[in-house]
């Protein structure tokens, strides 16, 4: 059975690029979508049993018009749920993915990615939820949690979906950029795409021959790709490489070589996703 794509989705205006993505994926994979929607705990129904009030006549009138209050709330907050899923569902086959499911999630959203991304081959999500405020350098907290915990790959949506052939790929030598680059091998996904791998830095002969790997093996895949090595800061010159050059979408290794990478994201990471108008894959 193929691993689904997990797409999850929200009411933020990123929710429309992540289906369309998604949609992509799935034309390129022929992987089933499943779309999630999840309620946070604070959403969740609240339960209040009053039956050991003291019957105080207007206080437990009150009491108990607030509990109706909040079932009433838990109710459409559940229904609001379902229509977000809908209208995702609705996009997601009108970009002509037939094979779509839903389904909508009570509790904290790590948890629920946790416990679906088993079967999953790619977790898609917007750079920011529709909490998020849009200062510049704002990034989604759901996201950082999700790209910390995920063994999956992580697509990071772009505000608005548009077609993708050029793809960089940032290869650092580290056990998460050469996972990366065998992902690409593995995957249909990126078959008949344009490829760069590029690591900005000192030219090494380590480096050198870390990028000849990656060539051989994407080579072998019969995928077909350039290297380079671009000298300066990775934050500063992957994004500006991106730009000039137009590439479609980023792939990169999340983390890199940071000793407290179980507890922060890398600096690189974060830099490229707040500064990235471009879709992104992080790979763990």
């Amino acid at each position: 059975m193929t691993d689904k794509i997990i797409a999850l989705v929200d009411g933020s205006i990123y929710s429309e690029s992540v289906c369309d993505h998604a949609a992509w994926i799935a034309g390129r994979t022929s992987a089933p979508v499943e779309l999630i929607h999840v309620l946070g705990r604070r959403e969740a129904p609240v339960q209040n049993d009053l039956s050991g009030s003291i019957k105080l006549g207007a206080r437990t009138a009150l009491l108990e018009e607030l509990a109706a209050l909040d079932a009433q709330r838990a109710k459409l907050i559940s229904h609001r749920g379902r229509a977000i899923l809908d209208d995702a569902r609705a996009i997601v086959e009108r970009d002509g993915v037939s094979d779509v499911s839903t389904r909508l999630r009570h509790g904290d959203i790590v948890e629920a990615v946790a416990e679906v991304e088993g079967d999953a081959s790619v977790i898609l999500i917007g750079k920011r939820g529709e909490a998020a405020d849009f200062a510049r350098g704002h990034l989604g907290s759901n996201l950082e949690r999700i790209v910390r915990a995920s063994h999956k790959p992580v697509f990071v949506a772009s505000r608005a979906f548009r077609p993708i052939r050029k793809v960089l790929v940032a290869y650092d030598g580290g056990n998460s950029a050469m996972k990366a680059v065998d992902h690409i091998a593995r995957s249909p996904l990126f078959q008949g795409l344009e490829l760069h791998v590029v690591t900005v830095g000192a030219a090494t002969a380590g480096v050198k021959k870390g990028l000849e790997d990656a060539k051989a093996l994407l080579r072998a895949a019969g995928l077909v790709a350039e290297t380079s090595i671009l000298p300066g800061q990775p934050e500063t010159g992957l994004g500006k490489l991106v730009e000039e050059a137009q590439f479609d979408m980023l792939v990169m290794g999340a983390y890199g070589h940071s000793r407290i990478r179980s507890l922060i994201i890398g600096s690189t990471t974060t830099a490229m996703i707040r500064s990235c108008k471009v879709p992104i894959i992080l790979m763990r």
